[in-house]
């Protein structure tokens, strides 16, 4: 039961308790007020008892209330602080990334913006004839510059019959050299592409293969000429996208480009093409090379043999100073031995004379 409410109920009866003692006092006599009186004594007893008991109790309680309290307010507010360090590292993370996001989107924006101004010119050098042309002429020089040898090739080459040829690889005979011109039927593709229904389309295609047969004839006229040129020739489409579509939807004219002896080649082509090429004029150098290379490895066995015969010079003179050094040695071996016998001689030589000096003093003396 709750203590406040247990320290009403005692009040409220010991009020009723008073209130009865002084109806019973007006009413009976002394002896009955006097019990009451003590009755009521210890009643009051019990209620101080109780009061100060509650009291107590009250106290107990608030103190461990006002603990509990100060335990989950610390907790709640490490919480709270930890939630709070937590969502703030968590913030600045997501902002340090959307930063970084917006670093990269603005630079690819910036890439963007650039490729689509490069898009733009390409676009005005595709649209004009000459540009166009010389855009093609650029990718061939740069894809041949970058595979064959400077000596390899020549670009504006003019030919016997006055004509210009935009690369001319020199390759020997055979084949002999091989022009390599640059066509870009750009104007009759995109007819082709931009065709709305089949009758277009098919009039669109019926205009790119004339088109592609017109160069491959300007082609084979010009630059195949007997004795100067090999029998065939090269036509460089600068796209992949015109290459494709010729031989996925042209394969009519691809085989008359053949029968003319003109191949067409894309860029990717022609880089295999021209790999092939740089290998055929390192084997035709490497052969033109053997006899400078057989007659530089016969002088270089010469030299050898010449090595070899004052080797073995120099080996007959080391064998014949082993030899004297030999004899040196033993010439040197003798002193040593002379030299030990005549320190040996010094040394015994004084008592040999004694001996000597001896023997002649007790020998008789000669008769005259």
């Amino acid at each position: 039961m709750d203590p406040l409410l247990l320290a009403v109920i005692i009040v409220t009866g010991v009020t009723i308790a008073a209130i009865v003692v002084m109806v019973l006092l007006r009413r009976n006599g002394s002896s009955e007020v006097t019990a009451l009186t003590e009755r009521l004594t210890q009643m009051t007893e019990l209620h101080a008892a109780s009061q100060v008991q509650l009291a107590q109790q009250l106290q107990a309680q608030e103190r461990a209330l006002a603990k509990s309290l100060d335990e989950r307010l610390t907790q709640t507010t490490r919480r709270v602080n930890e939630t709070l360090e937590k969502n703030s590292h968590t913030q600045k993370t997501s902002l340090d990334e959307l930063k970084e996001r917006l670093v990269r989107i603005d630079a690819a924006q910036k890439n963007i913006s650039e490729l689509s101004s490069q898009m733009v010119g390409l676009q005005d050098i595709l649209s004009n004839k000459q540009a166009r042309g010389a855009f093609g002429e650029v990718q061939l020089y740069d894809l041949v510059s970058k595979v064959l040898p400077p000596g390899g090739y020549e670009t504006q080459t003019t030919m016997g019959n006055g004509r210009r040829a935009d690369c001319l690889l020199k390759l020997p005979n055979p084949p002999g050299p091989i022009v390599i011109d640059a066509k870009f039927p750009l104007e009759s593709y995109r007819a082709l592409q931009n065709a709305k229904n089949n009758d277009a389309r098919k009039a669109a295609g019926r205009a790119f293969a004339v088109d592609v047969m017109k160069h491959v004839a300007d082609i084979a006229e010009k630059y195949i000429l007997p004795g100067e040129t090999a029998d065939a020739a090269l036509m460089f489409l600068p796209s992949e996208a015109v290459y494709a579509e010729l031989h996925a939807n042209f394969a009519e004219v691809v085989d008359k480009s053949y029968q003319a002896k003109v191949f067409i080649v894309s860029p990717t082509t022609l880089w295999a093409t021209l790999n092939t090429v740089r290998a055929v004029m390192k084997d035709v150098r490497m052969k033109e090379a053997a006899g400078l290379i057989q007659s530089e490895v016969m002088t270089m066995m010469a030299d050898v043999q010449r090595l070899d015969k004052r080797v073995s010079h120099l080996q007959r003179h080391f064998d014949q100073a082993g030899e004297d050094m030999r004899e040196v040695r033993i010439s040197a071996g003798k002193i040593s031995k002379r030299g030990e016998n005549i320190q040996n001689l010094e040394i015994e030589g004084p008592a040999a004379d004694e001996e000597s000096l001896l023997s002649s003093a007790s020998a008789p003396t000669p008769q005259k």
